[in-house]
């Protein structure tokens, strides 16, 4: 039996996060100039439903990308094919659901996205704890929109930790 005090704070440590200002129609232009940077290694791109995962999948395919989705409504051997993929480093990019991505457990996953945020703090801290494990580093990066500025202040403040948003047009502009 393992009893942690304060999980949140052990999580965040270790993970570097970003967070980026983008509306609706602007996320996928932001995620494949994210993606275009090859650091990206292993990354788990997280939705909050099962379509909205299987769009963002099918939108990365369509944009050039190697990418599984993995969710509730896949069999269990789409789940471990997908799985098996992303952990061999065939698949570069896994989009998940909460729900699907409880207990995965692949070493060396560099970047978790949220390209929806979640509803609730514990699954923000469940979601970016993808990453930076075993002391290894990780980063962590959410697409915000104006519909979910205040919902990420309520994140921020239950993780005790100010996160810096970077407007879209910034991140076209420098590269991140």
């Amino acid at each position: 039996v393992r009893v942690e005090a304060n999980p949140a704070a052990q999580t965040v440590g270790t993970i570097e996060q970003r967070v980026i200002f983008a509306g609706s129609k602007e996320k996928r232009a932001v995620l494949n100039t994210l993606l275009a940077d090859k650091s990206l290694e292993r990354v788990i791109i997280f939705s909050r439903t099962k379509h909205g995962a299987d769009r963002v999948a099918k939108n990365l395919a369509a944009d050039g990308h190697e990418a599984a989705a993995i969710h509730g409504n896949k069999s269990q051997n789409a789940r471990q094919a997908a799985l098996k993929g992303f952990a061999s480093g065939q698949v570069r990019l896994l989009v998940a659901t909460d729900i699907a991505a409880r207990g995965i457990d692949v070493p060396n996953i560099t970047h978790v996205i949220n390209f929806e945020l979640p509803r609730s703090p514990k699954d923000y801290i469940h979601r970016i704890g993808r990453t930076g494990r075993a002391d290894a580093s990780g980063e962590a990066i959410s697409l915000i929109t104006p519909d979910d500025e205040h919902h990420f202040g309520v994140i921020q403040k239950k993780m005790g930790k100010h996160v810096e948003m970077i407007e879209s047009a910034v991140l076209q502009l420098t590269g991140f």
